[in-house]
């Protein structure tokens, strides 16, 4: 009888042992999603502030830029959008730092903080009429500071969103990253289809309705703050710092030079990829296709949907088959199929075909923003790891990436706009290269390495 009673209680006990457990793992995996989201919904935050520019300059180019024919406008307000990237490695260093000295929280609400600022700033510029020269120089400020702010925001939002997540899932929810960077865009120009179709006239939105969504994503910016103040710490950061290692700055960063040249690499021809079909592709469609301006942003809306539900299939797939096959399709189908898309484009007839052909390059370019975010942080270790992802990048982003709409328009006024396409062609099929040469991340991950050695320790 005792011995039944004995064997009784040691099966309770290892029942409430094991529900315990259970109990527990749910809550980690809760609180990660938790953590997740909010680190991306801070992302669509900063990456809608941003894109609010791109999205607008058709509307407020003539308020910061004396009459001038329609694309010398574009230009100079592309000129700018281009002059904000140069910064972003400023904002890589200066956050980099912050994110592997004081943590990635820090950094995060930091960047969004200062996207704020600049966002404010815009939307209260005076225009050209009222203040001359000082207007464009003061919108340049303002893109600059933006610059600045994002140029923390890639490499902080990459590595936390990486150490977050579990081994198994990393590429699934790393990729929510782009999925809210492509969210940002989306949700702006979601905002000027409504001001065009419900709000305000084609005239209002010259005058004063393109301040708006300045306005707004300022607003969101203190929203999206105060959610990242909540947000917990990285346990992979909160080791290293227990370890008291050496943590960020330029010359932990110089300890990594192939890294530091596979990020350029990789980042080149991929950022370069995405603007041409995100920034650049609503001009493209409005000046060489001939599309209104509602067409023109129902596309443009259209696809960008279509690529954010691309992102966590991709991500997911990388998860199963490893990154290195996902970049090297990418760089692959890019440098053989981007003069024959950007040329079926040029020559599309009307809104579908023009959304149809811009879909199918959303699924080349989808093998490179699902996952080169993940790609970069699992190189690093964990004490350069916010440094090592934003520096290189940045930098790569401000040559290849901010240069691409006003190449493009610059390639245009010559009245040789194919050459762009190969112009693009070219810088991908570096990329193909670097893709082809390097070895798979998923299977060689810092971050894993890390969690490890914290492990064992």
């Amino acid at each position: 009888m005792t011995s039944i009673n004995a064997d009784s209680i040691s099966s309770t006990a290892e029942i409430q042992q094991r529900s315990a457990a259970i109990e527990t793992k749910e809550a980690i995996s809760f609180s990660r999603l938790r953590a997740i989201l909010i680190g991306s919904a801070g992302n669509l935050v900063e990456w809608f502030d941003f894109y609010c520019y791109a999205a607008f300059s058709l509307y407020f180019a003539n308020s910061f830029f004396p009459a001038q024919d329609t694309t010398a406008q574009m230009m100079s307000t592309a000129g700018i959008f281009a002059l904000g990237f140069f910064i972003r490695p400023v904002g890589g260093v200066l956050f980099g730092y912050v994110g592997d000295r004081y943590g990635r929280r820090t950094a995060l609400m930091a960047s969004v903080l200062l996207m704020c600022f600049g966002s404010l700033l815009i939307a209260c510029a005076p225009t050209y009429a009222m203040i001359g020269i000082w207007s464009p120089l003061l919108l340049l400020l303002a893109r600059m500071i933006q610059g600045l702010s994002l140029g923390g925001e890639y490499g902080a939002s990459a590595t936390y969103l990486s150490e977050m997540a579990d081994s198994k899932h990393r590429g699934f929810y790393a990729s929510f990253q782009y999925v809210t960077l492509i969210g940002g865009q989306l949700l702006a120009l979601l905002l000027l289809l409504a001001l065009q179709h419900y709000f305000l006239t084609a005239e209002a939105l010259r005058e004063w309705g393109w301040r708006i969504p300045f306005v707004v994503g300022a607003g969101l910016a203190l929203l999206a703050l105060r959610m990242r103040h909540d947000l917990p710490e990285t346990q992979s950061f909160q080791a290293a710092r227990t370890k008291k290692a050496k943590l960020g700055g330029l010359r932990q960063l110089a300890r990594y030079p192939k890294e530091v040249m596979l990020v350029i690499g990789l980042t080149m021809g991929g950022t370069l990829a995405f603007y041409v079909y995100t920034t650049y592709m609503q001009k493209f469609l409005r000046l060489s296709v001939g599309l209104t301006d509602a067409q023109t942003t129902a596309v443009s809306a259209g696809s960008l949907i279509f690529a954010m539900c691309l992102q966590p299939l991709y991500g997911a797939l990388s998860d199963k088959i490893g990154r290195r096959p996902l970049l090297v399709g990418f760089a692959a189908l890019g440098t053989l199929l981007t003069v024959p898309l950007l040329t079926a484009i040029r020559h599309a007839d009307g809104p579908w075909e023009a959304f149809f052909l811009i879909a199918c390059a959303w699924m080349i370019v989808s093998g490179y923003t699902s996952i080169n975010a993940l790609v970069k942080a699992e190189m690093f270790p964990v004490e350069i790891r916010t440094t090592g992802v934003g520096v290189p990048y940045a930098f790569a982003v401000s040559i290849f990436g901010g240069t691409a709409e006003y190449i493009a328009l610059w390639f245009k006024s010559l009245a040789l706009e194919s050459g762009f396409y190969w112009y693009a062609t070219a810088v991908i099929s570096c990329t193909l290269l670097v893709c082809w040469s390097m070895r798979d991340t998923g299977k060689t991950s810092q971050i894993n390495l890390d969690n490890t050695q914290t492990t064992e320790t």
